[in-house]
């Protein structure tokens, strides 16, 4: 999951449930997923017999548990043991007061965040909402009590259960109930975007536990990481959302129990939110040494150019960077000579994540795998590296670099192979050996052995030069795709391209629109190409099948951007949400990881090496850094 802003009856119930699951999923030309037909007869009989027993069986009867705890671990132990007193990336001795602006690209038309309809203010969900537990950010996937001072689960986590903080109030000083969280789920689930549906439609059952407690059953289909997604959900206010339609973006103010209050807004323009002095959770483990700034403004501007002209000036005081050449040469203005402004870099334990331009397969010519990889082919990273970044950034040869969970480099292990076996194909021979290695492009620009590679990739799907254009032999279409940005960065870089497949004949068509207009058209994939950042944490789960799911492919405003529907891929994302061990996860990954770059789906593009950011003086950092990298929700503001 991505951070913030700037960032045993039951036994054979079980048996049958499985038995089901695996039948249905069975794949006909394998023989490892078959599953033998007596025993299913047998499991749909027992599964009659065990109707009848659970009417004789009390319904709150489940699967034991350690008891409640004070915070669950996707695998192993939490970092910190009950009683701890404050994360060790912020400072508790840090003052509170004083006001920050961030600056923000683009406009907004929504202060709901949680429906694909309409644009939302940035700092919504941080600084207003919040959820049962909140995450700590020295460890890959640990979540502590925030809104739930206790959650509980059985060994296998069929089921999760959670017992609210008799402290916790919303903003307008209602308290927290169950009433609450059961709401939030049906209307997230049920109107809310995706993601959410997709996740809670794995409860099938909730269950009241006295005044303060709520127990969530899932479908049996093992996964382990539901009953975090469920921690993480965030809870809002019965009594104010069911007077409101929840399926509308518009202007009204939001009621959250969050640090935060919305102050004030100019539609489209700014918005303010202002600390809440009486918010309940001032004093948790989670918050000490956290939310610290008085006011928080979100300044919208049109485009990277005019944002930074803003920053420059001091109408706003904290720029994460994420152009190389901006940073190697623009940051020579007054302020930052006088030393009003500082440049810092955070070093990161996080993997790359992936910044791709990426295919539409809905659409031809992208249906063709050669198409694909001739593209591929045809980006010369070499060049566009010291040519248009300073040679700054790296290039990106898995969707987890930097980490365990890349394949880049990496043999597949027996684990891996074994995973992968009942998939023929789905990973490419030379990435099961040693994973992705991006094509080696020539500084130089002549690049012609790529070249030569790209044009027998087309040759090879029908393609021939006709008088210097790429055209198809069987119809005679010209080879031409249109590629799809917002930003001056994106159009740039999408020219350049364009210019490098340009040798080979191909045309592709550089088309800039309005940041609203882009958001609508990449919600609905009615787009070629389009230039796009997946997060990486180091305990991806459920949001794989948002990202590339089979399902999601055909869901608008998902981000399965290219539209994948690859058995192996759902496949490995089932296996990674039932991996009981580090071990096993890390296999799993590793494989995914493979199918994903074998599939072609786009051309993996570069990242930084390291966090980039710019301050004004008076906001201070704490000296110890989580995982991370910065959290700017540690940050305080120096009034002297």
């Amino acid at each position: 999951m991505a951070p913030g802003f700037f960032e045993e009856s039951t036994v054979l119930l079980n048996f049958v449930a499985l038995a089901t699951v695996f039948a249905a999923r069975a794949d006909e030309r394998s023989p490892v997923l078959r599953i033998n037909q007596h025993i299913i007869r047998f499991g749909r009989l027992a599964l009659g017999a065990m109707c009848l027993l659970f009417m004789l069986v009390p319904a709150s009867a489940a699967p034991p548990s350690p008891g409640p705890r004070h915070a669950i671990a996707m695998h192993g132990e939490p970092l910190y043991p009950e009683g701890f007193t404050h994360f060790g990336y912020a400072n508790p001795e840090a003052p509170k007061g004083g006001a920050i602006v961030y600056g923000a690209t683009g406009s907004f038309d929504s202060l709901n965040p949680f429906i694909v309809r309409g644009t939302s203010a940035i700092g919504l969900r941080e600084h207003v909402f919040e959820s049962l537990l909140a995450r700590g950010y020295d460890e890959p996937f640990t979540l502590y009590g925030l809104l739930a001072e206790t959650v509980e689960v059985p060994e296998d986590r069929s089921w999760v259960a959670f017992t609210l903080n008799p402290a916790a109030r919303f903003s307008d000083g209602v308290p927290v109930s169950v009433d609450d969280v059961i709401y939030s789920l049906e209307m997230l689930r049920d109107k809310g975007r995706p993601n959410y549906k997709t996740y809670y439609s794995k409860v099938e059952r909730i269950e009241r536990i006295g005044k303060r407690g709520v127990k969530f059953h899932f479908i049996p289909d093992g996964d382990r990481e539901i009953p975090l997604i469920l921690g993480l959900m965030p809870i809002i206010p019965k009594h104010v959302y069911e007077k409101r339609d929840f399926s509308r973006a518009g202007f009204e103010t939001p009621i959250g129990s969050g640090p935060y209050v919305v102050e004030k807004m100019r539609p489209g323009a700014s918005i303010t939110y202002k600390r809440d002095t009486t918010y309940w959770g001032e004093w948790l483990p989670v918050n000490v040494g956290q939310n610290n700034i008085d006011r928080i403004t979100y300044e919208y501007f049109r485009d990277a150019n005019a944002s930074f002209e803003a920053f420059k000036s001091g109408i706003y005081q904290a720029r994460p960077e994420d152009d190389p050449g901006r940073w190697n040469t623009s940051y020579d203005f007054p302020a930052l000579r006088e030393g009003k402004v500082r440049k810092e870099t955070f070093e990161s334990g996080m993997p790359s994540g992936m910044y791709a331009l990426v295919f539409n397969t809905r659409r031809a010519p992208f249906t063709d795998i050669r198409v694909r990889q001739a593209l591929i082919q045809l980006f010369n990273f070499e060049w566009v590296n010291r040519n248009l970044h300073y040679g700054s950034y790296v290039r990106t040869q898995s969707f987890f670099d930097n980490s365990e969970l890349g394949s880049h480099g990496r043999e597949a292990s027996e684990r891996e192979r074994s995973l992968l076996a009942p998939f023929a194909g789905a990973v490419a021979p030379d990435i099961m050996a040693r994973g992705w290695q991006a094509p080696k492009g020539d500084p130089s620009g002549q690049d012609r052995a790529n070249r030569a590679r790209a044009t027998a990739l087309l040759k090879d799907a029908g393609y021939e030069v006709r008088r210097g254009i790429m055209t198809q032999k069987e119809t005679g279409r010209p080879l031409a795709f249109e590629i799809l940005v917002a930003t001056p960065g994106e159009e740039r870089l999408a020219l350049t391209y364009s210019r490098m497949v340009k040798r080979i004949g191909v045309n592709a068509i550089v088309r800039n629109v309005d940041p609203s207009q882009y958001q609508e058209r990449r919600n609905n994939y009615d787009f070629d190409t389009i230039f796009n950042s997946w997060f990486s944490s180091l305990s991806p789960g459920n949001e794989q099948s948002f990202y590339w799911g089979s399902e999601a492919a055909d869901q608008p405003g998902t981000r399965n951007y290219m539209g994948a529907k690859e058995p192996a891929i759902d496949a490995m994302i089932d296996a990674m949400l039932v991996a009981r061990t580090r071990e096993e996860f890390v296999a799993v990954v590793r494989a995914m990881d493979r199918v994903l770059l074998s599939g072609a789906y786009m051309i993996p593009l570069y990242h930084q090496p390291e966090q980039w950011v710019a301050l004004w003086k008076k906001v201070k950092t704490p000296e110890t850094r989580s995982l991370y990298g910065y959290r700017s929700s540690t940050w305080w503001i120096d009034q002297d």
